[in-house]
């Protein structure tokens, strides 16, 4: 797990401005500095006549080798490829063993590998199996391999977008990293503008987050989940989508229900065995949830010492704390709590949203973050639940779909009637969300797990809407790529597998962990538990009582009786009340308020829905959190107004 940086220069020559590739490597290593969080233990560059890598390592398997950028190459031309490489390859010792078959048959005793790590792993896949190589590695990657014979780059990441990857290109080149901060001091070199996207701001306000493969920078974009690119020297990179969720849901035999809660259970535990591969301690997140006591639960047969955490707060309905604490002592581990108050939440906001690089308004972000911290005083790697929802249907919103299926019996025009009559009825009225969701298409109403503002809301607090970006932008593609004769969860779970998972879930994630410099490995985000969720029949995922019914199935000899059937919370956050008391009201309305984005947003609708919120019985708190985040964000990113403390990381060694 580390950070990676990147510079394809477009030419060798000396540019106008005088700048060689020797002055660019000496910025890419200043670069380098503001993403130390992500790997503390290494810092190194490689340069040759067009390609320049930085890296930050955190040093997890094979920590005595495997430096980076790593170089590696077949007998006749051992240095040909170099690489820099963010997360683990958890199939890495299978694929060393299958590729030193093949290269034993053409090399004969001629040594193969000189380390001991998952890195020269991906090297030999590359050079045995050139672009399919990315389908083969099982585990959470972004990568960069330059060829140095034939002059190419090629990127490339995990199925799911558990590890990111930021790209800038221009006259100057092409610029990769893991962190958007990095890239941002090399626009000038790309010949690139900071300039923002307003496209994106609509995006970001609707959603929460800013989906891929936008930034709210219009230069500055992500290669999108799923996805390998190559890149040669003054060229835009050529993007190839390898990996497309496919739901191939197959209708189960009579009496062949247990068979298929066998087979989740074994790939859960084969995922999470090979998820607990490392040289330093593994340790995991703990919630009073099924998925990460699940994970937890199959971590401690290879971990018998295994250390659990979870954060709370000290409100009444907001904590976990006192089930994550019984589920630890029902499996044996040892169980660390931390405890967030307002005034640190509050607090710690600039920070977290510097080690966002894009806004997520997800409250949630900040009880991970603390718990990240404590985490790591104790263990380098920590295992997590996410994932489990999107594959095996957890959301309650999915079983929106039961709830609207009369309205699927009216005819059309009826149907649009309903949805003019519910814009009649008062906000806050019983039945008005029911009347005017069941009016609506799928593809109209569902935008992900996540929609914060309806178009009459974002006009009135973005100087500059246009519906038709939000309508069309986001989801009509990832809508196109489905099945025509999917069932209507699985459709759900494939738009949140591009929008939600990989927009929020994974970002907040990422950056909350790497933040504390600690590694997060995601087991129920693994390719062979993928294969067997994707054909789970609509019955066994979602029921009139339960979600996620045929995975509870399948854990009811792993996971304690307590938590089975137990209703997920998550890191649960009071932001409605402290947005309505003395604990975040006034420091809110300062955040509006001081914030320089006048051009962009309307502060008085927005300080008008603060009061609304304050005094009235409509809940704004996910509207004004989204709004208060992008102008935290702003003045950190964009004013230099906001300057967060970072401190530079320290940690306890041995591990």
């Amino acid at each position: 797990m580390c950070g990676l940086l990147g510079f394809l220069t477009a030419s060798t020559a000396t540019t106008p401005d005088g700048r060689t590739v020797e002055t660019t490597a000496a910025q890419v290593y200043e670069a380098l500095h503001c993403q130390r969080h992500r790997g503390p233990d290494e810092r190194g560059t490689w340069t040759d006549e067009h390609m320049i890598f930085g890296f930050n390592r955190l040093s997890i398997i094979d920590i005595e080798h495997s430096h980076q950028p790593l170089r590696w190459g077949p007998p006749e031309n051992p240095e040909r490829y170099a690489m820099t490489f963010n997360g683990e390859i958890y199939n890495y010792l299978e694929l060393r063993a299958e590729l030193k078959e093949a290269h034993e048959a053409e090399y004969g005793d001629a040594p193969m590998f000189r380390t001991e790590g998952d890195g020269e792993a991906i090297m030999a896949a590359f050079h045995y199996w050139g672009a399919m190589a990315p389908g083969r590695l099982r585990g959470m990657f972004a990568f960069a391999i330059w060829d140095t014979q034939l002059n190419k780059l090629f990127l490339a990441r995990d199925p799911f977008g558990i590890k990111p990857l930021f790209i800038a290109t221009g006259d100057g080149g092409t610029a990769f990293s893991s962190e958007k901060k990095s890239l941002l001091g090399l626009l000038p070199a790309l010949e690139l503008s900071d300039a923002l996207d307003p496209r994106a701001l609509e995006h970001y306000t609707v959603l929460q987050y800013v989906p891929e493969a936008e930034t709210l920078h219009k230069d500055v974009r992500r290669l999108e989940s799923g996805c390998y690119a190559w890149v040669e020297p003054g060229e835009a990179p050529r993007v190839t989508r390898y990996f497309n969720p496919q739901f191939r849901v197959q209708k189960l035999a009579t009496g062949s229900e247990n068979k298929l809660y066998r087979e989740i259970a074994e790939a859960l535990e084969d995922s999470v065995a090979k998820h607990m591969r490392a040289d330093v301690t593994v340790g995991a997140f703990l919630s009073g949830g099924i998925d990460s006591t699940a994970t937890a639960a199959l971590a401690i047969r290879h971990n018998p010492n295994l250390l659990t955490f979870t954060s709370a707060f000290e409100r009444q309905g907001y904590s976990e704390a006192d089930v994550a604490a019984e589920t630890a002592a029902a499996i044996g581990a040892k169980h660390y709590v931390r405890m967030v108050s307002p005034e640190e939440y509050a607090a710690a906001i600039p920070e977290i949203v510097w080690y966002l690089d894009e806004p997520v308004a997800d409250p949630a972000l900040v009880p991970l973050y603390f718990v990240a911290k404590e985490a790591r005083k104790h263990v380098k790697v920590v295992l997590s639940g996410e994932g489990a929802d999107e594959l095996f249907g957890g959301y309650t919103i999915y079983r929106e779909p039961l709830s609207l299926k009369p309205f699927e019996y009216l005819p059309k025009g009826l149907r649009k009637l309903v949805g003019k009559v519910s814009d009649r009825i008062p906000e806050g009225t019983r039945g008005k969300s029911l009347l005017h969701r069941g009016s609506l298409t799928m593809e109209e109403r569902y935008y992900g797990n996540a929609r914060s503002f309806n178009d009459a809301q974002l006009r009135s607090v973005l100087r500059e809407f246009r519906p038709e970006w939000t309508h069309q932008d986001v989801t009509a593609p990832i809508y196109a790529m489905q099945g025509y004769d999917w069932d209507p969860v699985a459709r759900m779970q494939h738009l949140d597998l591009f929008t939600w998972l990989r927009g929020d879930i994974l970002v907040k994630a990422d950056k909350m962990t790497m933040a504390n410099s600690l590694e997060l490995r995601v087991p129920f985000l693994d390719p062979e538990v993928y294969k067997v969720a994707e054909k789970i029949p609509y019955d066994q995922k979602i029921t009139k009582d339960t979600t996620k019914y045929a995975l509870r199935q399948a854990l009811t000899d792993i996971v304690p009786p307590h938590v089975l059937n137990r209703a997920k919370l998550g890191f649960p956050v009071p932001l409605r009340h402290w947005l309505r008391g003395p604990e975040l009201y006034d420091w809110a309305r300062a955040q509006i308020t001081e914030s320089g984005t006048d051009h962009l947003l309307n502060k008085q609708a927005i300080l008008a829905m603060l009061e609304a919120h304050r005094t009235g019985p409509i809940d704004h708190s996910r509207r004004l959190w989204t709004l208060i985040i992008f102008m935290i964000w702003h003045g950190i990113f964009v004013e230099n107004r906001i300057k967060p403390e970072i401190q530079e990381p320290t940690y306890p060694v041995n591990l």
